[in-house]
């Protein structure tokens, strides 16, 4: 077992564990490297963590609207009580154009 790394809510440092993380041992960099492998078997569990537990402007650092959309209908059945919110955003952005 790896010794866990710094928790933070730094989350342009690289080396640490994002603070929506805490009971996980994924580095910032981890994180951005799985988010942008659609084949990483972890990527939708860790996008509907990202999702549910970070801030949303935090949550925007690490992936974008696009992808939120175009992953939705897997990701929303994970998203607990923030799935209202992600899907009021969703829409908001489609009806001011920022989203087909």
């Amino acid at each position: 077992m790896s010794a866990p790394i710094a928790i933070s809510t730094n989350l342009r440092d690289e080396a640490r564990v994002p603070y929506f993380f805490w009971d996980r041992n994924v580095t910032v960099a981890e994180l951005r490297a799985i988010l942008a492998d659609p084949s990483n078997p972890e990527r939708i569990p860790l996008l509907r963590v990202l999702l549910r537990e970070a801030r949303p402007d935090d949550a925007l650092l690490f992936v974008s609207p696009t992808t939120i959309a175009a992953e939705w209908e897997r990701v929303a059945p994970g998203l607990g009580r923030q799935r209202a919110f992600w899907r009021w955003l969703l829409d908001s952005w489609r009806a001011l154009g920022y989203l087909p």
